[in-house]
């Protein structure tokens, strides 16, 4: 599988990582204070129209905080209830630290014909008013998944606000919400 997954790099650059921490607070302290990252943008209870972990549709309720760190984009999950999902799993596993990487890709179908003729498992897949995210096992290596996300024209207005906000911030609101 390792020689497979290295194909995946033909999709593009890695534009996103991901963690899902065991104290969303002091994660969020270590990227706003230590690192100077920010602001986040907080997007509380996501409600996707469609959810799969394991080919099953799930009912995961879960928030996003989204900052930028020059182009990379850094996001910090955290699951509100015990719905089977990637990020149950993690923690469940006394996992802390990198949960996904992310490449931004013009279509995800394209990624899992891929992933079927390389035997890849695809383990979760959410869409939301035109985005469109699966999360592929990535076999044991540094990040647990690699995530694809076909992004839609609003969303990527939405991450050039967000990367804008980054410049030159000066460290006052490090925490901004985005519905909810």
């Amino acid at each position: 599988m390792m020689e497979i997954q290295a194909r995946f790099a033909q999709f593009g650059p890695v534009m996103q990582l991901a963690f899902v921490p065991k104290d969303i607070g002091a994660a969020l302290r270590f990227w706003t204070q230590t690192m100077g990252v920010g602001p986040f943008f907080k997007f509380p209870h996501v409600a996707y129209e469609h959810f799969a972990y394991e080919g099953q549709t799930r009912d995961a309720d879960f928030s996003v905080l989204t900052g930028y760190w020059g182009e990379m984009q850094i996001e910090l999950i955290e699951q509100h209830n015990a719905a089977p999902s990637t990020y149950t799993k993690w923690l469940a596993a006394d996992h802390d630290g990198l949960h996904h990487v992310c490449i931004a890709v013009d279509s995800v179908d394209a990624v899992r014909a891929h992933a079927a003729r390389a035997g890849a498992r695809i383990v979760q897949d959410m869409r939301m008013g035109g985005l469109e995210t699966i999360y592929v096992d990535s076999d044991g290596g540094p990040a647990p998944y690699v995530e694809f996300a076909q992004v839609p024209p609003q969303f990527a207005g939405l991450f050039d606000m967000m990367r804008g906000a980054a410049l030159g911030w000066d460290g006052t609101d490090p925490v901004r919400m985005i519905g909810g």
